[in-house]
């Protein structure tokens, strides 16, 4: 993995009262290309919703619904376009956010910008690693790594890999829960 994805260790989230982060670890970032595939998303999420939110709007103007209020129209499709504005704005911070860890016993994995998320693997729990690319994902040399565990509401998705990283930690990670599994 490029030096440029790691964040330097104790970096100034962990110095931060207000953080769940733990102390002192040296965390993985996901690949500054996964951006863009997050605006991609975001901006085909835009267009449905715009298509879907301008339902009123096109039906009063061609008079087919005149019962609608004109305001209400024009409200529907004017929030989606600002959600959809507001979402663009944050993608390159929320992606920034996103981070794992490897140590000894565990596999740590964060995200989220206002509502923080540090998940916690032990080895010896997962079941079976995953890894998935999209036709998005494909085309930025992306994929997506999914560890199960035993319990089915927990499972771990570090987004934003590049194939070789998602390779070699899908081999890294099940030699590790085997190992671990084995003794127990």
């Amino acid at each position: 993995m490029p030096e440029t994805d790691r964040a330097p260790a104790g970096a100034a989230v962990a110095d931060d009262p207000k953080t769940i982060d733990p102390e002192g670890v040296d965390w993985l970032r996901v690949h500054p290309d996964y951006v863009k595939v997050r605006i991609f998303g975001v901006l085909i999420g835009a267009v449905v919703w715009l298509i879907i939110t301008s339902i009123p709007l096109v039906l009063r103007s061609t008079g087919v619904w005149g019962g609608y209020p004109e305001w209400l129209a024009w409200l529907l499709p004017g929030l989606a376009l600002l959600w959809s504005l507001i979402d663009l704005f944050v993608t390159n911070r929320r992606v920034r956010a996103i981070g794992y860890a490897e140590r000894d016993d565990d596999l740590l994995v964060r995200q989220g910008i206002l509502f923080k998320k540090v998940l916690v693997v032990p080895y010896g729990r997962m079941q079976y690693v995953d890894v998935q690319m999209g036709p998005v994902d494909r085309a930025f040399g992306l994929c997506k790594v999914q560890l199960h565990t035993a319990a089915s509401d927990v499972t771990a998705t570090i987004p934003g890999v590049t194939a070789d990283e998602g390779a070699r930690l899908r081999e890294q990670l099940s030699a590790r829960g085997e190992a671990r599994l084995a003794g127990l």
